[in-house]
């Protein structure tokens, strides 16, 4: 049976390309019918922390990246384990017990573990990138351990892999050095060699190593953003890997059936915001009202909750517009605190008088009987929906001039220069409050 593991360390948030190392483990263990199993490597003493495994833990779960072992493997917990196998490796005569010169304290000796490098060449296949080839003579006897109760990196992840029966290491591109080392201690221990395939890195637009400096990185930042985990899933997924076709739309478990290890590519995949921003806004649009109303209210603004006329069926009105215009949630945000939805819950107190002017009309007061024509029309009209209110006014604009009417209008109804349609105002905030505020602007512009 196939099997995968993510070991990602907990001294840090949850970067997303582990999250899309761990994707790419769970799919390729899934398309096969295999198992993934989850290890949290936090022998970091000093920087390791509980929380930061919860959140790890946590961030996978919600993007529905389950492993399949029961109990949580933690190396902090396997320093017994280390020890046998290092006595092991002493006994059979591949590593030795070394006195050295402290590298903190100069003149003090301690004992550290050394391999008998063979010093030989190192050939494997690397599923994404053929076969590479080591010399590893350059390497030295590789420090495994500070001593019998302290192994270090290369030497655990050698002992856990062998103990839950990997057979596949997928990792970034960034391991491929670490893999002869590693090689070197199977075959020290008598460890069959599991398969390699190497990720390409996630690189920022300018083609360097994706890191904070170019904004998000950790997944808690983009969920807490509004990104759903089905766009970050699907994204993630063809960061590096493409399914051979111009399809771009996946589910997880479509991605499942569709997965090929060979369709993975060498060179590094740029992380597009753009894009990104694009597949969330096609998950986003798939919601249903109610759905995108749960999805809103996440983090819902206070300031748009306070606003005097907000009600749940407004903003139940307001939904289409909002989910043409935004891609997350932070899009939301940032539309609210400009006062972009303000019209929806709040009548404008005043007018810019220049903003009811049309074109070619040279003062406001050319709007006013329009506008009071208009509020005639609307008077007895079907309010059921924007196209109803349209079809009440549109024999009229196309009399006096569609511009003429509708600008005035709009304006009338949202007080700003950039707002829906007035169609879509009116349908917002219904008849009532349409016709006083058709009225409070032609007192304005009588006054």
């Amino acid at each position: 049976m196939i099997i995968t593991r993510i070991p990602p360390s907990p001294t840090g948030h949850l970067h997303i390309g582990t999250a899309r190392t761990a994707l790419f483990n769970y799919l390729f263990a899934k398309s096969q019918g295999g198992k993934m199993v989850f290890r949290s490597e936090d022998t970091d003493k000093t920087r390791s922390t509980k929380a930061f495994e919860e959140e790890i833990i946590e961030g996978l779960q919600w993007l529905g990246l389950n492993w399949d072992n029961d109990v949580i493997i933690r190396q902090s917990e396997h320093a017994p384990v280390y020890r046998e196998y290092l006595e092991k490796i002493i006994a059979n005569g591949n590593a030795y017990i070394s006195k050295e010169e402290s590298k903190n304290t100069p003149g003090l000796l301690v004992e550290v573990i050394r391999l008998k490098n063979p010093n030989k060449v190192i050939t494997f296949n690397d599923l994404v990138r053929g076969d590479i080839t080591f010399d590893t003579t350059e390497l030295g006897d590789i420090v495994i351990a500070r001593s019998i109760d302290d192994a270090l990196y290369h030497f655990t992840v050698v002992v856990d892999d062998f103990l839950s029966d990997v057979t596949h290491v997928i990792r970034g591109e960034d391991h491929i050095s670490n893999t002869p080392r590693q090689i070197l201690i199977q075959e020290a221990l008598g460890f069959e060699r599991p398969l390699y395939a190497h990720l390409p890195l996630i690189l920022a637009s300018d083609r360097s190593k994706m890191s904070k400096r170019h904004g998000a990185v950790s997944l808690s930042s983009y969920k807490e953003a509004g990104y759903t985990k089905e766009a970050i899933i699907n994204y993630l997924a063809l960061l590096g890997w493409n399914p051979g076709t111009e399809r771009e739309l996946f589910t997880l478990t479509e991605l499942i059936s569709e997965f090929n290890i060979a369709h993975i590519q060498k060179s590094g995949a740029v992380f597009d915001i753009k894009k990104f921003n694009w597949f969330n806004h096609q998950y986003i649009e798939r919601y249903s009202t109610e759905e995108f109303l749960a999805y809103l209210e996440q983090n819902f603004p206070t300031r748009l909750r306070e606003l005097p006329n907000f009600s749940t069926e407004r903003l139940l009105r307001l939904i289409p517009t909002i989910r043409e215009r935004i891609d997350t949630l932070a899009d939301f945000h940032d539309h609210t605190d400009l006062g972009e939805y303000d019209f929806a819950f709040a009548a404008p107190l005043d007018y810019e008088p220049t903003l009811l002017e049309w074109k070619n009309d040279t003062s406001p007061t050319v709007a006013k009987p329009r506008l009071e024509k208009a509020s005639t029309l609307l008077t007895d009209a079907d309010f059921s929906s924007p196209e109803s209110i349209k079809a009440t006014l549109w024999p009229y604009a196309e009399e006096v001039g569609k511009g003429e009417l509708f600008w005035p209008l709009r304006i009338a109804l949202s007080g700003r220069s950039q707002s829906p349609d007035p169609f879509t105002i009116a349908y917002i905030i219904g008849q009532e409050e349409t016709l006083a505020r058709i009225q409070n602007a032609c007192d304005k512009i009588g006054e």
